[in-house]
């Protein structure tokens, strides 16, 4: 863990954090207000970075690789709620909001590079910038939708549309994922999604 400006390669770490979808619109200075509370975070494949039930909470802003968002009930069962990568964020904002704990864990699918910072660094940031605070909350808004309309998915919609829809809205990851992430994501088993791809769905 690493702060940003103490970092070997902080000059590129920040033309990639400019990149992100809810850091593009920071201006100079509110760049500078931020990055002074940024820590960048290499992560192992598999590695946990929030677990579910936890009160502790951080906002992650996604350099290279993928997180997965997951629950699991009490037989550790589990479910893969989405994936994200470069240029996207997880977070839990929205229990903190409710300060609730956590509900879900996010775990990294690939080896992370990440920024993150303490949530409560983070809403103290965004209360004093209300149009990021607006933008972020949006984000947030659609990134619950998005989690919402692939749980309907699962259960309204047949092995091959399932993968059919993956494709349409994921294609970019399609490659990078480890089949059995894909297939867990989509509820599926490895050889179900195998056979699927010989036939050309994905």
């Amino acid at each position: 863990m690493t702060a940003l400006a103490q970092h070997p390669e902080a000059q590129i770490i920040r033309i990639q954090l400019r990149q992100n979808r809810v850091l593009k619109p920071l201006d100079a200075g509110q760049w500078r207000e931020l990055e002074p509370l940024l820590e960048i975070v290499d992560y192992p494949k598999g590695d946990l970075l929030e677990h579910q039930g936890d009160g502790s909470m951080e906002q992650y802003f996604i350099i290279d690789g993928i997180l997965k968002r997951v629950v699991s009930n009490a037989q550790g069962k589990e479910m893969i709620l989405r994936f994200a990568a470069e240029g996207d964020i997880d977070t839990s904002y929205a229990a903190w909001r409710l300060k609730t704990p956590i509900p879900y864990s996010i775990r990294a699918v690939t080896k992370v590079r990440a920024a993150k910072l303490t949530m409560p660094h983070w809403v103290r940031f965004l209360g004093l910038h209300a149009a990021i605070k607006n933008a972020f909350e949006f984000e947030i808004m659609k990134l619950m939708s998005e989690v919402m309309a692939h749980t309907i998915t699962l259960h309204l919609l047949d092995a091959p549309g399932r993968v059919q829809r993956f494709m349409r809205k994921h294609a970019d990851l399609a490659d990078r994922l480890p089949k059995k992430e894909l297939a867990l994501y989509l509820n599926l088993s490895p050889e179900t999604l195998s056979r699927l791809k010989r036939h050309g769905k994905i």
